[in-house]
């Protein structure tokens, strides 16, 4: 606990400010705080559309759906960098600086900003918002574009960190006057070291003791994939093949695409094996969806960039390419002992790096390490 980790000090009390409970890893941070005893919120803008499990959330409009999200990805730089390759996304520097694509952009954001002002003002009144201690933007964004709020909290002297989660470092790019004041940056991505220079790695915070593992095999082997992207991840060719292999060896194949996340959670711990990727168009090779496969005792096969890979020696993916898919997942399916060893070495491995408990204690000892505890509660 935090108590054992040095002199005893009042809790901290700490928030966290979301557009969306993205793959439930804000919100693995929250409850792991409160496990440690601390006082910890999560507000969203607005509902993830997988129906992962809420704190506070604002409902706040035009922030995703059907309709607003084409639109976004029309207007905004980001969303039309997010269809550029890889390699090109920095091209104009590191850290990558959100700006408005021209004044359609700039305009319809401050529209935005606007229609929302009265439900963030409301909020704020309701849970007391300056009386927190550390405020953790998840994604590096508050309620505007132009830091607003997260200035008046810097004024104040409150502490302000930055948790950058997926995509917001490669398509977006940070928010110029946020990342000026953050306090600490702190990524849950590998790749994002290469893409600002002043962040730090976490392991995704994840609670694997939500997942009873099953390391027996069904009689007849099941192998799962699902995606929100097919792109990101290779989807097509991997049904290509993954159909091959049902003909060839008589394998289940479940496929899984925009589905509830409950429903899908179902589904995936009847399975054996899980396909995370194979292109690392969308990160360094796995993520939420790989760790609740591996706490099921699934054998999880995905795409690890080569320094990725080094920075984990003792992982437990079976590692795929699109060229090897076949032969990888064939070796698999008709060698029971390497099925069974990649199946029991996950879950292990997840508690090791990946127990959201451990992670949050790593954050705080840095908080410790600068300060903060003694500086906040003199």
């Amino acid at each position: 606990s935090p108590g054992d980790r040095g002199p005893v000090y009042p809790m901290l009390r700490i928030l966290h400010i979301a557009p969306f409970n993205t793959a439930g890893v804000p919100m693995a941070f929250v409850k792991a705080e409160r496990t440690l005893g601390f006082e910890s919120r999560l507000v969203t803008f607005a509902r993830n559309e997988f129906g992962f499990e809420e704190d506070v959330c604002l409902d706040l409009p035009f922030m995703d759906g059907r309709f607003f999200r084409p639109l976004r990805n029309r207007l905004s730089a980001a969303g039309k960098r997010a269809a550029e390759k890889p390699g090109e996304l920095h091209r104009d520097g590191v850290p990558l600086v959100w700006k408005p694509s021209g004044t359609v952009e700039a305009t319809l954001t401050g529209w935005r900003e606007k229609i929302w002002e009265g439900r963030v003002r409301k909020f704020m009144k309701q849970v007391d918002f300056f009386s927190f201690d550390v405020y953790q933007f998840d994604g590096g964004l508050d309620f505007s574009r132009h830091a607003l709020y997260a200035r008046a909290l810097h004024e104040k002297g409150k502490k302000v960190v930055c948790c950058y989660l997926g995509s917001d470092l490669r398509s977006r790019g940070v928010i110029r006057e946020i990342d000026a004041l953050s306090d600490y940056n702190f990524t849950v991505e590998y790749d994002h070291l290469a893409l600002h220079p002043d962040i730090h790695y976490l392991f995704f915070p994840f609670e694997p003791e939500r997942f009873k593992p099953r390391f027996t095999d069904n009689e007849r082997l099941r192998i799962f994939h699902s995606a929100t992207n097919r792109r990101y991840k290779g989807t097509d060719h991997i049904i290509d093949i993954c159909r091959s292999l049902e003909r060839d060896f008589g394998v289940e194949f479940i496929y899984m695409e925009n589905i509830p996340h409950a429903e899908l959670l179902q589904e995936k711990q009847r399975c054996d094996i899980m396909i995370d990727q194979i292109t690392n168009l969308g990160g360094v090779g796995y993520g939420v969806s790989s760790l609740e496969a591996l706490s099921m005792g699934l054998a999880v096969c995905t795409r690890l960039t080569p320094g990725y890979e080094t920075f984990i020696p003792d992982h437990p993916f079976v590692g795929v390419t699109p060229d090897s898919l076949y032969d990888e997942l064939a070796g698999l399916i008709t060698d029971g002992d390497r099925r069974r060893k990649h199946r029991t070495a996950g879950r292990v491995w997840v508690e090791k790096y990946h127990d959201a408990k451990n992670v949050v204690n790593g954050m705080h000892d840095t908080y410790r390490e600068r300060g903060w505890f003694t500086e906040l509660y003199v």
